[in-house]
């Protein structure tokens, strides 16, 4: 059945972004050849202090002709305008479609005198582009007549673009007050590599058209041939030309270098958090340490790599799990953790002290990430059923990544959009469920670290094994009657999901009993002929070395007489 009448895309209102986009997401990419399944996978990480983690969710529809779609800024719920709605929209489950496309991003700003006008955030253009195409190369195509037709207003952007055989990379930046639209280009990563991007822009200089594989924005309907692997553009050089930041020649041309320029920051809290990602799965990255670090920026990182050995689905998670551990940024190792090794630092990302700067690392695990996923695409299976949408709440460290198949139609209570928010607690929301284990953990990991990680990796490992099952059941039933099989698919997600958030509710009161006050207890049986028997008690204080600590500021002011 068809339906009428006003459309409005239904996101999360963000009451502004509080920090420097240099302290924002961090995407992965992982093709087919880099997998240990042959899946596609991305990940995100959306990181806002006012975002709150939840699961969005638009159910595949039918549209009158005429229908109109109202647009709102996804980062502060403004109104931006209206543009015609189209005959059929998808089924979207967070930032993955029913036809297993799923879409990423990461904010890069660039130079701000390319901040233009339009109806088009990059928040509404993925999750418009996730209800109208079906695979990457109809996305790229459908984003770049977005921004052309209804012009742009966000700044400089990173696109992770994944469907069950591709992944791609775009990036784009407006082109100023004074023109409409976008100036982008859009790379397929080759197939056996990975790559990521983290709040900078990663592309550098690409082949061009009159070269092989290659096409611009005036032959945007070849994108469709499988042999085309970059796409840009048309005036992507022109534009740069035209402002006087560019005059060498066109073979010559890099996108990252021209719009958005690499700086110590960029690097230090940006592109460090890539190269975290490819130094866990490549032992040659480390002659980019310095780099990452900031200190030498001539030799910039691949634009992807090959890992060493193929990846799982939760390898990948366990990627998404990083505060620089086992490198020099290790943000456990030095006096800001505090005495229990805290994986984190509290904002305001730079401070002074008698006049000069310095500043907190920034890693792809922190305190503000409202929501994060690892997007799974898996083309040997029915769409509905090939796409697994493992989506977590809060620091990636301590989420746990629950299954929600692509083509789930009903989100489970303890993530569905309305059930708390981020002033208003609810207790059998995820994100606040999630939120009281990593608050309480900051403050006394090392005690609490084994219990925790044992606990993630007990729900992930098994989700992991009963989708296995889940998968062969549904395809099976899809084959026959794949109304059932979604309803099966739907059951099982919205089943993991609540069961997640249930079973880290009571993980969060077993934590709290045990390590409150500086103890760590653990139960005793009780013997024959007691009614009650009071636990063990261990009080296992602070490291050796945080008491040496103590000692060299304090001297000899609690020394023993």
């Amino acid at each position: 059945m068809k339906k009428t009448g006003l459309t409005v895309l239904t996101i999360i209102m963000i009451a502004g972004v509080a920090l420097p986009i240099a302290s924002a997401c961090t995407n992965f990419l992982i093709t087919k050849g880099a997998s240990k399944d042959g899946s596609t996978m991305i990940t995100y990480s959306a990181d806002s202090h006012v975002l709150y983690g939840e699961l969005y969710y638009w159910p595949e529809r039918d549209w009158e002709p005429g229908s109109i779609l109202e647009v709102y800024e996804w980062d502060t719920g403004k109104f931006l305008g209206t543009i015609p709605q189209v005959e059929h929209t998808y089924n979207v489950v967070g930032n993955m479609n029913n036809h297993q496309l799923a879409i990423g991003e990461t904010t890069y700003g660039g130079r701000r005198e390319l901040r233009s006008e339009g109806i088009i955030d990059y928040g509404s253009l993925i999750y418009i582009t996730l209800q109208r195409a079906r695979n990457a190369r109809e996305a790229i195509k459908t984003m770049s007549e977005l921004v052309k037709q209804y012009g742009y207003c966000s700044s400089g952007e990173s696109f992770s673009i994944a469907d069950k055989n591709e992944v791609w990379i775009m990036e784009l930046i407006g082109k100023g007050p004074d023109k409409k639209g976008a100036v982008w280009v859009a790379r397929r990563i080759p197939d056996g590599y990975i790559s990521g991007h983290a709040n900078q822009a990663r592309i550098t200089t690409f082949p061009l058209a009159d070269g092989k594989l290659s096409i611009t924005s005036k032959e945007l309907d070849k994108i469709f041939d499988p042999s085309v692997e970059t796409v840009y553009a048309y005036d992507i050089i022109e534009l740069a030309r035209e402002k006087g930041w560019y005059e060498g020649k066109d073979k010559n041309f890099s996108f990252s270098d021209t719009y958005a320029p690499v700086d110590f920051g960029a690097a230090r809290f940006c592109e460090a958090r890539v190269w975290a990602m490819f130094n866990r799965v490549n032992d040659e990255m480390g002659k980019y340490l310095d780099y990452a670090m900031g200190l030498d920026l001539e030799e910039r990182m691949p634009l992807w790599i090959k890992p060493d050995e193929k990846l799982s689905a939760h390898d990948v998670m366990e990627l998404m799990r990083d505060y620089y551990q086992d490198t020099p940024m290790d943000m456990s190792k030095d006096i800001g953790a505090g005495p229990f090794a805290s994986t984190v630092r509290w904002r305001p990302m730079t401070w002074e002290v008698n006049g000069e700067t310095y500043f907190n690392e920034r890693a792809t695990s922190t305190q503000q990430t409202g929501f994060s996923f690892v997007a799974q695409c898996r083309n040997w299976l029915p769409d509905p059923v090939g796409g697994i949408f493992w989506f977590g709440v809060d620091d990636t460290y301590y989420t746990v990544y629950s299954p929600m198949y692509c083509g789930m139609q009903e989100v489970p209570h303890s993530y569905e959009k309305g059930n708390g928010d981020i002033m208003n607690f609810s207790d059998d929301a995820a994100f606040w469920v999630f939120n009281q284990v990593s608050n309480f953990a900051y403050h006394r990991r090392m005690p609490m670290e084994d219990d925790i990680k044992n606990k993630q990796g007990e729900l992930e490992k098994r989700y992991v094994a009963e989708t296995a099952m889940i998968d062969k059941i549904a395809a099976e039933l899809y084959k026959t009657d794949p109304s059932l099989a979604i309803k099966y698919i739907t059951d099982y997600s919205v089943e993991a999901g609540n069961n997640t958030v249930s079973e880290w509710k009571d993980f969060y009161a077993f934590l709290f009993t045990k390590y409150m006050d500086g103890n760590v207890k653990e139960k005793r049986e009780v013997p024959e002929g007691y009614i009650y028997v009071t636990p063990k008690l261990s009080q296992p204080g602070y490291s050796k070395e945080w008491y040496e600590a103590i000692i060299k500021f304090t001297d000899d002011k609690f020394k023993e007489r």
